[in-house]
């Protein structure tokens, strides 16, 4: 009688010790791996935040210099301001490319002036501040696509530049949530506005 109970004592200690080891080391192991994860997420985080924050720079610049012909890409006698049209030269400029005669008639006309300044502002300010990335990407995607058919037959490549790969980087940019990092987008995402309409987020 006291071997079975020493015998059913053992067994239970023994059980016992298996799952009060098996516990710790699975916990362990999962929280192990979320530390890995984590560590890994917020380099890759910051890496995403810094290219929004450098593209929409970019197009906050392309807004400002036309805006004000600050000298760099616009002199000041074609500034916007001063009664320069953002786009004609542009335009013009692809009368001898693929789809030329499209983009050359659209040369000069106020509302396409007004169609990419407004754009230009939209998406860079979105971009820069990490609000409203769905649209932001999908416009700044519609823009660079449309000045890269405009360029066609590209000079240095044969389908592939700067204008496409951007526009790879902006819906990237969307998919990965980067206006939470350094940015306004957990605090805009939370509003009532975007949590009525998500594709505002």
């Amino acid at each position: 009688m006291a071997v079975t109970a020493h015998h059913h004592t053992n067994r239970k200690l023994v059980h016992r010790a298996a799952a009060g080891t098996a516990a710790p080391t699975g916990t362990a192991t999962v929280a192990g791996a979320a530390g890995e994860t984590a560590a890994t997420a917020r380099p890759a985080a910051y890496a995403w935040a810094a290219a929004r924050i450098g593209i929409g720079w970019v197009f906050l610049w392309a807004f400002l210099d036309k805006v004000f012909g600050w000298g760099l890409a616009t002199p000041a006698d074609r500034a916007w301001i001063n009664g320069g049209s953002p786009t004609t030269g542009f335009l013009k400029g692809a009368g001898d490319n693929a789809l030329g005669g499209l983009f050359g008639a659209l040369a000069g006309h106020a509302w396409v002036d007004w169609l990419f300044m407004t754009g230009l502002l939209g998406i860079g300010a979105a971009l820069v501040l990490g609000v409203g990335m769905r649209i932001a990407a999908a416009a700044g995607t519609l823009m660079l696509v449309l000045m890269w058919a405009a360029e066609l037959p590209l000079a240095n490549n044969p389908f592939l530049d700067e204008h496409l790969i951007y526009a790879v980087v902006l819906i990237g940019l969307a998919l990965a949530g980067a206006g939470e990092t350094l940015g306004l987008g957990r605090w805009w995402g939370n509003t009532a506005l975007v949590r009525r309409l998500p594709i505002l987020r």
